[in-house]
């Protein structure tokens, strides 16, 4: 299937080159797209979190006095991100041109050498985790876990091989929280791990329904997501048996008050409504579009009450 694959790639590429856009007069463009933004933003809300709560529940720490310290972990965790998502590029460049979602990505375009995209992951990552270092030891490790885990154990190797890749995949996104409240507190209070476990419980549901989304793309290219090997039922089951666990779990930070945990159960409950109807769906396609557009909104709305609840 490898050779399959792999050959498939290669025309697939070929086919594009005669149609590429010339974007080498904006090498900051090619760099800032492999970072995949949206990504980076996504998880520095929950950083954020991380940090603010963790001076919240931190006597005798001020943010005020600790600004900068706030910035440079900002930065840090956002590097070892960019880093980590660079370094999927580079990769991911023998299946991507595979699948039509990523037709974008420079280096499915070719507009960029891939010996520049490893070189650009590595020196994000590594300056993102220079950064976190100067602040607090903890927050750096836990960041070089992170990366580890996404770039090796997820991307390299099982997204390849498995469909537990997800939930691998899962271990290493859940960890931007952390890195943030151990930049303030590297002894890690209760809270900051319930937010690590909302974090990975949130995202296997959340890239299900994406893989149901693209299932054909991933079947193509030979990547064993759950609905490629499993198909759509066993896929919807297991979606709902983590928002069903999810929402206990985030009810346990009811220490953050009465706010926060009507909305946290409303939106968890709101969620698995939604995730329910799939049960008997006839347009699976449609179904998963909502669940994944759905997962966004909870994510966004419950950190950002999280921080909101303490002000």
């Amino acid at each position: 299937m490898k050779s399959n694959t792999a050959v498939k790639a290669a025309e697939a590429l070929e086919e594009k080159q005669g149609t590429v856009e010339k974007t080498a007069d904006k090498p900051w463009k090619i760099y800032f797209e492999l970072a995949k933004p949206g990504i980076v933003m996504s998880n520095l809300l929950t950083a954020f979190a991380g940090f603010y709560l963790a001076v919240e529940y931190t006597s005798g720490y001020s943010l005020g006095g600790n600004f900068h310290i706030l910035l440079l972990t900002m930065l840090g965790i956002a590097l070892v991100l960019a880093g980590g998502t660079t370094l999927n590029n580079y990769i991911d460049r023998d299946i991507d041109p595979l699948m039509e979602s990523k037709k974008e990505r420079p280096t499915v375009k070719g507009t960029i050498e891939p010996k520049k995209v490893l070189y650009a992951g590595l020196l994000q990552s590594a300056v993102g985790i220079a950064a976190l270092l100067a602040i607090q030891p903890m927050a750096a490790f836990i960041a070089m876990i992170g990366l580890v885990v996404y770039v090796m154990a997820y991307s390299m190797w099982l997204k390849r091989t498995h469909s537990l890749n997800t939930v691998v995949g899962s271990l290493a996104g859940a960890v931007p929280p952390l890195i943030g409240w151990a930049a303030v507190d590297p002894g890690l209070h209760m809270y900051a791990w319930l937010m690590f476990a909302v974090m990975f419980m949130w995202q296997p549901p959340h890239f299900l329904a994406l893989a149901m989304m693209r299932v054909e793309e991933y079947r193509y290219a030979g990547i064993p997501m759950l609905p490629v090997v499993a198909g759509f039922r066993m896929t919807k089951r297991q979606i709902l048996v983590y928002i069903t666990a999810l929402i206990p779990i985030s009810l346990l930070l009811f220490g953050f008050g009465m706010i926060y945990t009507i909305v946290a159960a409303a939106l968890g409950i709101g969620w698995l409504a939604l995730g329910l109807k799939g049960v008997r769906s006839k347009d699976d396609t449609k179904w998963a579009r909502s669940m994944f557009m759905y997962s966004l909104s909870y994510l966004t709305v419950l950190f950002v009450i999280m921080v909101v609840v303490h002000i």
